[in-house]
């Protein structure tokens, strides 16, 4: 019963904060990552990057250069632990259950699981989701997956717009992609 109610606190608490609000609408982070980042990093102003952010949570490899030769090896797990392995499951999250053909990450997570082993993969995942939610924190801005409008559409409707030539109703509407490039 104890679990059922601090879960409910957790959820009232990320609903109150706009900064959770904000880190729920990226993929993998839900309440309970949300209101831990928060707690963590604040707003993300001691960062000026995301790959800081992420250097400090210890996701990204260690490097070993020596003669112009470089070698990556294994994360090097410093900083936040609790917080590291929050991104990680998220990104275990993300890996089984997004939608590859219609996701904008969804050929970069079949061609890294093709060339990587699995936890590699879902490592690199959690990267790339701790610099989005380091970004997301530090622009006050909620999440948009680039292109992910597109993705959405019905294939006959992208097929039937560009046989014709005509810009989609989203151009109408105000947004700035453009439709037609390669």
């Amino acid at each position: 019963m104890q679990i059922v109610e601090l879960e409910e606190e957790i959820a009232r608490v990320a609903q109150a904060d706009p900064a959770c609000q904000r880190l729920q609408t990226v993929p993998g982070v839900g309440p309970l990552a949300a209101t831990a980042i928060v707690a963590a990093v604040g707003n993300g102003g001691a960062f000026r990057k995301g790959r800081e952010f992420s250097a400090w949570l210890g996701l990204v490899p260690h490097q070993c250069s020596t003669g112009g030769q470089t070698k990556l090896l294994g994360i090097s797990k410093r900083g936040n632990e609790y917080l590291r392995r929050l991104f990680i499951h998220g990104a275990r999250s993300v890996c089984l259950h997004v939608n590859r053909e219609r996701h904008a990450w969804g050929g970069w997570i079949t061609e890294l699981k093709d060339r990587k082993p699995s936890n590699v993969a879902t490592v690199a995942m959690a990267n790339k989701l701790a610099r989005i939610a380091w970004s997301v924190l530090y622009r006050n801005e909620v999440y948009r997956s680039h292109g992910s409008w597109y993705q959405r559409l019905p294939k006959r409707a992208v097929e039937t717009w560009k046989t014709l030539r005509v810009s989609p109703p989203f151009h109408r509407a105000g947004y700035d992609y453009d439709f037609f490039s390669p």
